[in-house]
């Protein structure tokens, strides 16, 4: 009992932070409370970085979101993103997918993630880019900015609680997602 009242504050705080409904895990949270305290690990997980800069992870984790998500989740992900100091120029290049507008770390973190997420052809020479940049320690923190935050949105609609669209600010701007190309 006493763990489930401290999580309903943690996830309380989390959703006035945000902005962001977390009814997807509230319902977890009750059904099976064994399946949230995971998911608080994959959370700590998902916050990984060692060695790219946080332009390049946002980048992934971006490319990552919005590829399994229609509104919520991308806004999530582009106000933490801005929370970790990711200039907000460069946010709207991810969500826009304008590689022209993206400093090089942005534009590699983008590249991989893209690549990673529909499984293109030049994943290889892009790992090899990122190994040459970062070291393995950067293919790893881009591999996990990807995968894990393709999860979120993926639980949220597994669940039922992931149908509401919605438009994405950043920096109090609406900005045009592009969905990315296969």
């Amino acid at each position: 009992m006493l763990f489930r009242s401290l999580a309903n504050k943690l996830l309380d705080r989390f959703e006035q932070r945000y902005d962001y409904d977390v009814n997807y895990m509230r319902h977890m949270l009750k059904t099976s409370p064994a399946a949230f305290k995971r998911l608080r690990h994959l959370s700590a997980f998902a916050a990984h970085r060692e060695s790219v800069t946080i332009e390049a992870s946002f980048a992934a984790k971006l490319v990552a979101t919005v590829a399994e998500d229609c509104g919520p989740c991308t806004q999530l992900a582009a106000k933490m993103a801005e929370e970790a100091g990711m200039e907000v120029a460069q946010i709207e290049a991810v969500l826009e997918r304008s590689l022209e507008t993206m400093d090089p770390s942005t534009a590699l973190g983008f590249r991989f993630a893209e690549a990673l997420v529909f499984r293109q052809a030049e994943l290889g020479k892009l790992r090899e880019d990122v190994r040459t940049k970062w070291g393995d320690r950067g293919i790893i923190d881009l591999t996990v900015a990807t995968q894990i935050n393709r999860l979120f949105p993926m639980l949220k609609a597994g669940l039922g609680r992931g149908e509401a669209c919605s438009r994405v600010s950043v920096g109090g701007r609406p900005i045009t997602v592009e969905k990315f190309a296969q």
